[in-house]
């Protein structure tokens, strides 16, 4: 551990070793993070949808104008009809009682607690089981890199990136924020692709991949009922976080214990790694 990466515990003997056989992959380490916020988030997902729909009470609270309930099976929580949320999921007046992102209760009645509580909601089944499977394929690859402390600051603060933007342009109907989170980690994934070019082997293919990953999630949000702002709000702040979060040491960089004598110390990071986290930094700060 003497001269490894110290935070991800790897040698870098083996981290060279990983480098030059290709593409940077977490799984040719040594060791690395266990992942467990990943799967907290996606229980406490579940757990408040669970809640929303036992607050919605759907069989005592519809009044059949727009059809019945879906599912009565499940009684109290049985599902809104199709013609009011064909996400299979509350009613809207549930989702605002809840904390749902509304711009008038947020600016006129310093309801800003919203910005966060949005978040941890989904507008039905779809919606939700959509957004978990996003966060496991995503999230546990980032938290087993980088770490619980990283990934949730960027998962936290990109669903408050999202909620601001959203608020900012819809301002007549109440929307959930849940979505900007997960954008969040896609940007955070882009920018760490891009701050740590050096690494990898294969960056074409690496970009070329992420890039069509974000594409089809943004094209998600033409569908009805989806805030494709708060997508855009989200990605945009986990962008930046990344590059001020996810750095890592350059290729062919070691520590300085155990290093032959005369011999040239690389820097730990490079000057255009230095100079997106500055940037970076200042449009958070402004944003």
């Amino acid at each position: 551990m003497g001269n490894g990466d110290l935070e991800r515990g790897t040698t870098t003997k083996n981290r060279n070793q990983s480098y030059a056989a290709g593409t940077y992959d977490m799984e040719d380490s040594d060791s690395q993070w266990t992942s467990w916020l990943v799967p907290m988030i996606v229980v406490a997902n579940v757990a408040m949808f669970v809640v929303i729909m036992f607050v919605n009470n759907c069989p005592n609270n519809n009044n059949n104008n727009n059809g019945d309930c879906v599912a009565k099976f499940l009684g109290r929580l049985s599902f809104q009809p199709l013609r009011e949320n064909p996400l299979f999921g509350p009613s809207s007046s549930a989702l605002e009682k809840l904390g749902a992102l509304e711009w008038d209760k947020i600016v006129h009645q310093n309801q800003a607690w919203r910005l966060i509580t949005c978040i941890w909601l989904h507008a039905g089944v779809i919606h939700l089981l959509a957004n978990m499977l996003s966060l496991v394929f995503i999230g546990i690859r980032l938290e087993q890199q980088f770490g619980f402390v990283r990934l949730g600051a960027i998962y936290l603060f990109s669903g408050i990136g999202g909620s601001i933007l959203s608020s900012l342009f819809i301002q007549r109907s109440i929307s959930v924020g849940a979505s900007g989170a997960l954008f969040g980690l896609l940007g955070a994934m882009l920018s760490e692709l891009f701050t740590n070019w050096t690494i990898y082997a294969n960056k074409a293919a690496a970009l070329f991949t992420l890039v069509i990953i974000i594409a089809i999630n943004l094209a998600v949000g033409i569908l009805p009922h989806v805030d494709n702002f708060a997508h855009i709000g989200g990605f945009l702040t986990g962008f930046l976080l990344g590059f001020v979060l996810l750095v890592r040491p350059q290729f062919g960089w070691s520590g300085r214990q155990h290093r032959p004598a005369h011999t040239i110390v690389k820097s730990k990071y490079s000057v255009y790694q230095y100079v997106f986290w500055i940037v970076a930094t200042i449009l958070l700060v402004v944003g």
